[in-house]
């Protein structure tokens, strides 16, 4: 067993003290301590060399993010398990998935707990497995600096959302499906595989992990005078709202006129065209029996 841990937070007592515990109940857990990007993916290959069967991260949903890149670029048959202990500011996957904040618990539940094949999603070269934002959300985790997210955690996105939200100029594009096409300027897209993301917000609220699809919502530009009609939409989502799209699909593509900000799992990614597609039972993950997210 190997955890990969975020160098950022490798000094803090609760993990060293979490740590030592596991070994003292006899689990042979070995660290990686990351310095810099990149560290991630070697400490991956690594581990595969080393024939290590299960890797656990330590860091926050861009961590995650790194790890499952890295591991997405290992052959299936050799492809160690993953678990997850969560470290950052929003942890969004970790959370929406039941795994415990606090660290003793999560390395307990990461040695000893079961694995399930969850599903992940390409977004041309990359990979992420909860969530996608392009637009508003997209800006808001973007430009939150570090600083005001490490004092107010989840709560600093709310503060830059409405900041953000005086100057927001929607974005105009269109997204399309083998079955749907949606068109226009647009406030918030998603593409979802979780169902959480920016702090604990929920945007796709019956997807799951393991199903196959992704979940979209997309809300198109609105006045104020809508927002009685866009909240009504978000309380019944389905794919014939006047500003409000929510469906599932096993791909999606999307093309904007200039660049949209887009982040996969919070980090930033930019392209014009992004085609999104379903890759099935990529990864074993380690969750309590308690998720929600599995179909």
């Amino acid at each position: 067993m190997r955890l990969i841990l975020n160098g950022k937070k490798a000094h803090l007592p609760e993990i060293r003290e979490a740590v030592e515990t596991i070994r003292s109940e006899g689990n042979a857990l070995e660290v990686r301590v990351t310095y810099e990007y990149g560290d991630v993916a070697r400490f991956v290959q690594e581990a595969v060399v080393d024939d290590v069967k299960r890797l656990i991260v330590g860091g926050g949903d861009g961590t995650v993010n790194e790890i499952v890149n890295a591991l997405l670029n290992i052959p299936e048959p050799v492809r160690p398990e993953l678990a997850i202990l969560p470290l950052g500011t929003a942890n969004d996957l970790a959370t929406s998935c039941h795994i415990p904040k606090e660290p003793l618990e999560a390395l307990e539940l990461a040695i000893k707990g079961e694995t399930h094949a969850i599903d992940a999603v390409q977004a041309n070269d990359r990979y992420f497995i909860n969530v996608a934002t392009a637009g508003f959300g997209a800006e808001v985790t973007a430009n939150t600096p570090t600083e005001l997210k490490n004092f107010l955690g989840g709560g600093a996105y709310t503060i830059t959302g409405v900041l953000k939200a005086v100057h927001f100029v929607p974005y105009h594009g269109k997204i399309w499906t083998e079955h749907v096409e949606v068109e226009g300027a647009s406030v918030v897209a998603a593409v979802c595989n979780g169902r959480q993301a920016g702090g604990g917000q929920v945007l796709a609220p019956h997807a799951y992990l393991d199903d196959g699809l992704l979940d979209v919502i997309f809300i198109q530009d609105f006045q104020l005078s809508d927002i009685p009609q866009v909240l009504l939409e978000l309380a019944h989502l389905g794919s014939e709202g006047s500003f409000v799209k929510y469906f599932k699909t096993p791909w999606l593509e999307c093309e904007t006129k200039e660049q949209m900000p887009t982040n996969l799992d919070g980090e930033p990614y930019s392209s014009r065209h992004i085609r999104f597609e379903i890759v099935p039972k990529a990864i074993n993950l380690v969750m309590p029996m308690t998720t929600p997210l599995l179909k």
